[in-house]
């Protein structure tokens, strides 16, 4: 590693990078952890938002159950360090989900 600190991104607004630089590790680390959920979240609204926008309806997937609408996607969530897909998709301002399996069955 490096004894130089990093060199942060040109397009990170000067306040943000002023408070990170203050910031200590546990906390830079909270925030990597937040940022990285945050991003997550982002994508999936704009997925799931482009979803809605399509007109065709797609063809029903085999695994889908009857609870769950066509134009549901799969999305993986962490939870104590294990992975499982849910199939998720929007009611009205909503965001809803449904478990359907993890994501290594094997383990």
């Amino acid at each position: 590693m490096s004894y130089e600190p990093p060199t942060p991104p040109s397009s990170l607004p000067t306040d943000i990078v002023n408070a990170l630089n203050e910031s200590t590790p546990d906390r830079l680390r909270d925030v990597a952890t937040y940022a990285e959920a945050l991003a997550e979240h982002k994508e999936r609204e704009a997925r799931l938002e482009e979803s809605t926008d399509q007109d065709g309806v797609e063809e029903r997937p085999d695994d889908l159950p009857d609870d769950v609408p066509a134009k549901a996607t799969i999305t993986i969530k962490e939870i104590n360090d294990n992975r499982y897909y849910y199939w998720q998709w929007r009611d009205g301002e909503r965001i809803k989900s449904k478990y359907k399996g993890p994501v290594n069955p094997d383990e």
